[in-house]
């Protein structure tokens, strides 16, 4: 499953240079006509913006773009043997690039559409194997194991139709998935088109934002939570939200993809589909400071593999190693729970953490190999020093996996992302720290450091430090 290599950062920054040149002309164009604003551009508390153009808070369209760059890197760990999707044992360094380019426009005040186009290239550290918690959430966006083209392509395409069902009227924050600046307080909201699940489910204020905050992905995401995506990251479906004023349960029907991790989507849903449903709280119960926990469940439906099916027919002869694909059967299901909480402490400082548990009998199938996690984090913002845009943060994160996914494993099966030949079990463990320094307007710049005990779950593998510089832009 080796990821494509491509050109140097070059290549990113002319694509990140281009889409300035004409998201600038476009702005130009907005504040000619008198409708652009300082928007959400501004941080809180500070006279410095953190993007490179204003954003319009009154007019109906929206546009906005990214650029995130990650070079990453580790150096030689022991390890008393290595596999075909081993994390790489020597030294090295690799680069991810992800460029988006966010559009979005009012039909109406209750009816919205968006369009976004991302270029993503670059190789993840490890050729992105070897690890459930791997170290970059970037990589998802970039090819594994599938011949994809490496041109741009649509990211995201959807309608969001609001349903007014009070008269009282609530003030939202306007972004690139949301356009509306003031929302009944009890209302029903449906979205219907292609998106990332995780830009609605598992959200967590503290822990989801790898582009200015953690890297890794079982610390941005629920490991357990195996959600619909094809390789890039996306799925195709539709999501009904309905909200009041301190509550949210929000459910989604999405399609699933044709085989593990595969970029062609099965519009087939009467034999492939996942149901995923969500129940968020919010308040001020504890110190009278903003808090919320989410509760989220999910069904997958695909055409998978059993792991105890994979070891018996090894064990019988019938194969020389254990392979899942072979015992891929449809209908089969995957279904797991999550908790997650986030709390501030005070002003500055907020704690953050999960739980996940999936049932694990049948494979690992979007996502990542992980059946059990849990995390905790905290992250402070930099007013205490004077810094009010920039960012710290350290989390601990631990992931396992059930009996017969380790059986498969140490018998030399291969997973969608693990197989190191072998296995001494061992839950894998995770610290992650990081600084984000906010240098101008919308350029930030990070340092990232992770250490993974018993990477891939093998004792006999590891501990492997790995560091990351980040450059990113929004504008």
């Amino acid at each position: 499953m080796l990821l494509r290599r491509t050109n140097s950062p070059l290549r990113a920054f002319s694509a990140t240079a281009c889409a300035l040149l004409i998201t600038a002309g476009l702005l130009r164009a907005q504040a000619t006509t008198g409708e652009s604003g300082s928007g959400s551009a501004d941080s809180p508390g500070s006279g410095d913006p953190e993007t490179l153009f204003p954003h319009t808070e009154s007019g109906r369209y929206w546009i906005s773009g990214q650029a995130n760059i990650v070079l990453q890197g580790h150096g030689g760990f022991p390890a008393k043997y290595s596999g075909p999707n081993s994390f790489t044992d020597w030294g090295q360094w690799a680069t991810t690039h992800v460029l988006t380019l966010y559009t979005g426009y009012e039909l109406t005040h209750t009816t919205e559409v968006f369009a976004d186009m991302e270029d993503a290239t670059g190789n993840g550290d490890g050729n992105a194997n070897g690890l459930a918690g791997y170290v970059n959430l970037d990589s998802v966006r970039l090819v594994q194991g599938m011949p994809l083209s490496k041109a741009p392509y649509l990211a995201r395409f959807m309608i969001r139709q609001i349903i007014p069902l009070s008269g009282d009227h609530v003030d939202a924050d306007r972004d690139e998935l949301h356009l509306a600046t003031s929302l009944p307080a009890r209302r029903l909201e449906f979205r219907l088109g292609k998106y990332d699940l995780t830009d609605f489910f598992d959200l967590n204020t503290y822990g989801s934002d790898s582009h200015l905050q953690f890297l890794n992905w079982t610390v941005d995401n629920n490991g357990a939570y195996d959600y619909a995506a094809n390789t890039r990251g996306y799925t195709d479906g539709a999501i009904l939200e309905y909200d009041d004023h301190w509550w949210t349960v929000r459910y989604a029907e999405a399609l699933m993809p044709k085989i593990a991790n595969g970029i062609y989507l099965d519009a087939d849903v009467a034999r492939a589909r996942a149901e995923n449903v969500e129940f968020e709280a919010r308040g001020n119960r504890i110190a009278h400071r903003a808090g919320v926990v989410r509760v989220l469940g999910y069904l997958n439906h695909a055409d998978m593999g059993n792991y105890r099916e994979a070891i018996a027919e090894f064990l019988e002869g019938r194969t020389s190693t254990p392979d899942i694909i072979a015992t891929r059967m449809q209908g089969r299901h995957r279904y797991g729970f999550g908790v997650n909480f986030e709390q501030e402490l005070n002003s500055q400082v907020s704690v953050f953490g999960r739980l996940g548990w999936s049932d694990g009998h049948n494979e690992s199938f979007c996502y990542t190999e992980d059946d059990r996690t849990a995390e905790l984090g905290a992250l402070a913002t930099g007013h205490a020093w004077h810094r009010a845009s920039d960012r710290a943060g350290a989390a601990f994160v631990a992931n396992g996996i059930v009996a017969a996914h380790q059986q498969y494993l140490a018998l030399g099966g291969l997973g969608f992302l693990l197989g190191d030949g072998a296995l001494t079990y061992a839950p894998e463990k995770i610290f992650e720290g990081f600084y984000t320094a906010h240098l101008w307007r919308g350029f930030f710049v990070s340092y990232d450091l992770q250490h993974i005990n018993d990477p891939g779950y093998n004792q006999a593998r590891g501990p492997v430090a790995v560091s990351a510089f980040r450059f990113h832009t929004d504008f």
